[in-house]
């Protein structure tokens, strides 16, 4: 008998389920803010490793949610925001050119920095039945952080690879990366080495003493 709390059509082709899922934060971006020509000068390869990443995902039925910033325009959706980053003279156009979401992706609206707050993020997660994160984006020190560690309080398993994150300045990323690593118990291998057909089937364990099938 069909489950009458499950949308047996959620969103066209992409599994209903899955125990992990690639959150790509805030890469849907102009870059122009304060810092957002030094962040630019580090992003061409982070996105290029992320959207490898989303490729591998996608390849195998791992769902990707965009959790993006509406950067305080309240009326704000993700056509407003993809057109604006891919139809104005604005920085990171070409970062969004490579990384802009598919019609099968999913696409979170955040007005602060995690996705979790006031979003509809948990909701979606738990539809999908997800208990592995892989978290990329920028900023490594703000919003990756405060995600990850709302995605920790939450007991997801965090894995945060160090190739597809950057922020404005780079020995920030490389502590804010060593402190989801220590305080919040993230693998922070690089995208390369990430096992995602063994996540697909398994999942990962909550206790980071147990065996990993990342690699």
């Amino acid at each position: 008998m069909p489950n009458p709390t499950k949308n047996e059509d959620l969103h066209g082709n992409v599994p209903d389920t899955s125990p992990v899922a690639l959150l790509i934060v805030d890469m849907i971006n102009d870059l122009e803010f304060p810092g957002g020509d030094r962040l630019y000068e580090q992003i061409g390869p982070v996105a290029e490793n992320i959207a490898a990443l989303r490729n591998r995902a996608k390849a195998l039925g791992i769902p990707t949610v965009y959790v993006n910033d509406n950067f305080g325009r309240w009326q704000s959706d993700l056509r407003a925001v993809l057109a604006h980053c891919l139809e104005d003279d604005v920085r990171g156009r070409p970062m969004v050119r490579l990384i802009a979401p598919d019609d099968d992706d999913y696409f979170v609206l955040k007005p602060k920095h995690s996705g979790f707050y006031s979003t509809t993020l948990e909701t979606l997660l738990a539809y999908l039945q997800a208990k592995t994160l892989i978290l990329t984006g920028i900023a490594g020190n703000s919003c990756l952080l405060f995600t990850a560690a709302d995605a920790f309080l939450r007991d997801y398993f965090l894995i945060v690879p160090s190739d597809c994150t950057a922020s404005i300045d780079p020995e920030d990323n490389r502590y804010a990366l060593k402190q989801m690593r220590e305080v919040l118990g993230a693998d922070t291998r690089p995208s390369t080495e990430i096992d995602l057909e063994a996540l697909r089937e398994h999942g990962i364990p909550h206790r980071t003493d147990e065996p990993s099938v990342l690699g």
